[in-house]
């Protein structure tokens, strides 16, 4: 176990997910069904499946596609993302 990879990751994801959709959705669903324990070990499960299956995918991605690819596909996908939220927020 690196831990030094284990703190930078949960660093990084614990600020990233920091009052993003996901913590919203979960307040949300915690406060309508008044089940918090269901709703943390649902979205527990749920943050856990997705992360497995990004290392591990990652993981056999990077034996294939050099890094510096991968990384300019991330940044395009998010650049992607962006601007269909800014024209969905400014048309519609």
């Amino acid at each position: 176990m690196d831990w030094r990879v284990f703190g930078l990751t949960f660093g990084m994801l614990f600020l990233a997910e920091m009052g993003d959709k996901t913590q919203l959705a979960v307040f949300t669903l915690a406060a309508r069904t008044q089940a918090p324990w269901s709703v943390f070990l649902g979205g527990s499960a749920a943050l856990v499946l997705v992360t497995l299956l990004g290392s591990f995918l990652g993981g056999i991605i990077t034996k294939y596609v050099p890094v510096k690819y991968i990384n300019i596909a991330a940044g395009l996908l998010f650049l992607g993302f962006g601007i269909v939220i800014l024209y969905q927020t400014l048309v519609g």
